[in-house]
């Protein structure tokens, strides 16, 4: 196994209150790693350190054997890409969106890709031209995701992404990450609450008052 991100001695902490108490952990290339644990128990603030959204107090975070601090911010962020729980979208449509990614990599736009993607996510190519403030939830999220995946990134974190949403738009975000994870070798770290979801999880990485205390 290639090992991709390593987390050695990692501690973080707010006002003097520890949230992560040295944290080591290995993740290799091609897992799909669920993160489980209480609210509050420090899921999130992993994700975000391997994200190099935030840094932390002590301890190193490595991609692909070399500090995350060694890399030009916006060049990790295409390669290690973050999806919230709450999808944030911008412009007047689908199309909008989808395009950006192209824009800010000064990349014609390839139309064709443009519904590829809108079909992975159950989505015909009319859906391109929707305009963003009628779409639902489960849409909002799938759209954001698919942003996220115009250019594939070496790692996918995603932070409660299925959380509110319904039965179907949950199979189908699931579907399309374990896709992306099998057949496009995307690694994936993924925080869940929902009971489902973590029964089907192959490698579990259970946290609980900011440290790792159990996996499967």
């Amino acid at each position: 196994m290639t090992e991709i991100i390593k987390l050695n001695h990692v501690n973080y902490s707010v006002n003097n209150s520890k949230i992560l108490d040295d944290i080591n952990l290995t993740i290799n290339k091609g897992d799909f790693l669920t993160f489980s644990g209480p609210s509050g128990s420090g899921k999130s603030t992993i994700m975000r350190l391997i994200a190099n959204m935030i840094s932390p107090n002590s301890g190193e975070i490595l991609y692909q054997n070399k500090d995350i601090n060694d890399y030009e911010p916006t060049e990790y962020r295409r390669e290690v890409s973050y999806c919230f729980q709450q999808p944030t979208l911008f412009g007047e449509t689908v199309k909008d969106n989808l395009e950006f990614p192209f824009k800010v990599r000064n990349k014609k736009i390839d139309n064709e890709l443009l519904i590829q993607k809108l079909e992975m996510a159950n989505l015909n190519k009319n859906f391109i031209n929707q305009k963003v403030i009628d779409l639902s939830g489960g849409q909002r999220q799938r759209i954001a995701l698919l942003r996220n995946l115009m250019f594939l990134p070496s790692v996918l974190i995603l932070d409660e992404v299925t959380t509110g949403l319904d039965k179907d738009n949950k199979e189908i975000i699931h579907n399309l990450v374990t896709d992306l994870n099998k057949n496009h070798d995307v690694t994936v770290l993924a925080i869940t609450h929902d009971q489902s979801e973590l029964n089907d999880s192959k490698s579990i990485v259970n946290i609980e008052s900011g440290k790792i205390v159990e996996g499967k």
